[in-house]
């Protein structure tokens, strides 16, 4: 008994008319009267009974006939999964997270990308930043989402979007009375920063441009934990526009001015050659949702 043979039957079973069944099946009648026969045969029980009016069930048929129809509809949905699968429109996706982009960018690019891909299982997976990129290579994440951009010759990197700056302080901070604090304005303050190597780079470009050195708390492991010092007075942090999003208790945000413009970039990381279904639709959805903010309006003389 194979799928067609179940399907010829079924065809019979719903119009209770060997013609109408053969039309509908594009066939002629009397190879479908005899693929009936010989699965008739094959089951040693008589499914239908001729009657002058067309095909009717019996017993046997009746019970075959429910089987059948979940057999047939299970075959499909299998076919309609690997055909999604194979599209990129179904499956599961593993995607690496941290830090501050969780408030920002990566909430609306994985919103968009449920909004198009209902039937792909989103998991995401925080882990810091030195974490992160083992867990690409060794496949436990399809992609991840980075402010730092690696430079590894096996990972390749999509610009995934560029915010615009603020300062974190505390409310009591002298600056919090300012509507708007100016790049020259941080020199003498205590800068918290991220562990991240380029963090301090960008700072003390940023900081050179206007003249100044910049002087530095010890590292903090993420902008998160940098605005929440910010809050407890211990300095002020340069954090992605988006972190104003966030409420930490005696913090406040101020937008940052400098005379270049001066923003922050989140990367999406994925492993270099030919990428999965998933992971190219991830990518398109990315592109098509790309944020890339205008910097240039925060830039003052």
């Amino acid at each position: 008994m194979d799928l067609r043979n179940l399907t010829y039957f079924l065809a019979v079973a719903e119009t209770g008319h060997m013609g109408r069944a053969a039309e509908q099946l594009n066939l002629s009648q009397p190879p479908l009267s005899r693929q009936i026969q010989q699965l008739e045969r094959e089951l040693g029980a008589a499914l239908f009974i001729r009657t002058a009016h067309g095909m009717a069930l019996t017993a046997a048929g009746e019970a075959l006939r429910a089987d059948a129809q979940n057999i047939v509809r299970l075959v499909k949905q299998a076919a309609d999964r690997a055909t999604l699968h194979a599209r990129g429109l179904s499956g599961r996706l593993d995607i690496g997270v941290y830090g501050s982009a969780m408030y920002g960018a990566i909430p609306a690019l994985l919103s968009a990308f449920r909004a198009s891909h209902p039937q792909v299982e989103l998991v995401l997976h925080h882990a810091q930043t030195p974490h992160q990129i083992p867990a690409l290579r060794q496949g436990r994440v399809h992609l991840l989402f980075e402010r730092l951009r690696p430079e590894q010759v096996d990972i390749e990197v999509e610009l995934a979007a560029t915010e615009a700056t603020q300062l974190a302080l505390s409310a009591d901070h002298v600056l919090a009375r300012e509507a708007s604090v100016h790049v020259t304005q941080l020199q003498g303050q205590q800068l918290l920063i991220g562990s991240s190597p380029s963090a301090a780079a960008e700072a003390v470009a940023l900081c050179r441009a206007h003249g100044f050195e910049p002087r530095f708390a010890p590292p903090c492991g993420d902008l998160i934990v940098a605005t929440m010092m910010a809050g407890l007075g211990d300095g002020v942090a340069i954090v992605p526009a988006s972190m104003a999003r966030v409420s930490f208790p005696g913090v406040v945000y101020r937008p940052l001015r400098s005379v270049l413009p001066f923003a922050m970039d989140l990367y999406c990381c994925f492993m270099r050659g030919p990428q999965p279904p998933l992971v190219r639709e991830m990518l398109a959805v990315i592109r098509a949702h790309r944020v890339v903010e205008d910097v240039a309006q925060a830039r003052a003389a």
